[in-house]
């Protein structure tokens, strides 16, 4: 009987059942190389996406108002705009019949040191009198009730108080600020409090934290994100009430001299001005953003790591 012998194989010479696979060259530790290049062409691509339209609408108006068609002429062009500009800020001060000219930077320092000082008090009262109505019910009961009273009361309604209290002057500008600023901050930094988890808040009694260590290391950080909500409306509201209060109670600052510019019939000189407290509010929500993005790192790292 014969016996067929079948050939054995050994673990060195059988063929590898997955043969080695060379990586890519454009792929280092794992990540594509192109991953390098998004950050750089993204930012492009929102700068991009952010003036299209600007430029767009720019474009537009010039066209339609080349030949003085453009609401009867009275709306300047872009063009005239720009040198309306360039006179304001760069001209000789106390020369010639341009009263405006050489002003700018003055008076926009002026605007907004003033939203800075109203803005800076909104927060100081602001952010505490949330946290405690948020956060304790007998400071609900107590503030809450007179706050929702006073907040639909425009802020137009309270320039006779303002200049009765503080004159004509920065004052009472900077109580207007203060006060358009106050009510979405309080009101969003409540509302944040009372959004606190309150598994959180168990853990921390367990740990033996009191009642101040709970406030700050467990109702504050889970507030900065309604807090900072609050805060960018309340820096628009705050542009929003210096240009009302320049415009009646005080002499200087972008609102007076829009005021003045529409009395003259210095079109020019109006859009101009709107352009720079348009560009005003804009780079300060920008700083609001970057301050909250700094004290919300650690947010973002928790994040990554869960």
């Amino acid at each position: 009987m014969a016996v067929i012998m079948e050939p054995v194989t050994t673990p060195s010479a059988r063929p590898s059942a997955s043969p080695a696979i060379d990586a890519p060259s454009g792929f280092a530790s794992g990540r594509p190389r192109r991953a390098v290049l998004r950050g750089p062409s993204r930012l492009v691509g929102r700068v991009l996406l952010a003036v299209a339209l600007p430029v767009l609408v720019v474009a537009a108006w010039q066209i339609a108002g080349t030949g003085g068609s453009l609401f009867g002429g009275v709306l300047p062009t872009p063009d005239r705009v720009w040198a309306a500009w360039q006179t304001w800020a760069f001209g000789a001060q106390g020369l010639g019949l341009n009263p405006y000219s050489g002003t700018w930077l003055d008076n926009l320092l002026y605007s907004a040191e003033r939203v800075a000082k109203g803005f800076g008090c909104a927060i100081l009262i602001g952010v505490p009198a949330g946290i405690a109505i948020g956060w304790n019910r007998i400071a609900a009961g107590a503030l809450d009730p007179t706050i929702q009273i006073l907040r639909p009361i425009p802020i137009t309604a309270w320039l006779p108080f303002s200049i009765a209290v503080f004159g004509i002057g920065p004052g009472g500008a900077i109580f207007l600020i203060a006060l358009g600023a106050f009510y979405p901050i309080v009101v969003n930094t409540s509302q944040g409090a009372r959004d606190v988890d309150r598994m959180l808040v168990r853990a921390a009694l367990m740990m033996g934290a009191g009642p101040f260590t709970i406030l700050r290391r467990v109702v504050l950080p889970a507030a900065l994100p309604s807090i900072f909500t609050g805060l960018r409306i309340g820096l628009g509201i705050g542009w929003t009430a210096v240009i009302v209060a320049e415009m009646v109670a005080v002499k200087s600052g972008l609102g007076y001299v829009l005021w003045d510019a529409y009395y003259v019939g210095r079109m020019d000189v109006v859009i101009a001005d709107m352009i720079t407290i348009g560009l005003l509010g804009f780079l300060s929500d920008r700083l609001v953003l970057l301050a909250e993005r700094w004290a919300l790192t650690w947010r973002r790292l928790q994040s990554h790591h869960s």
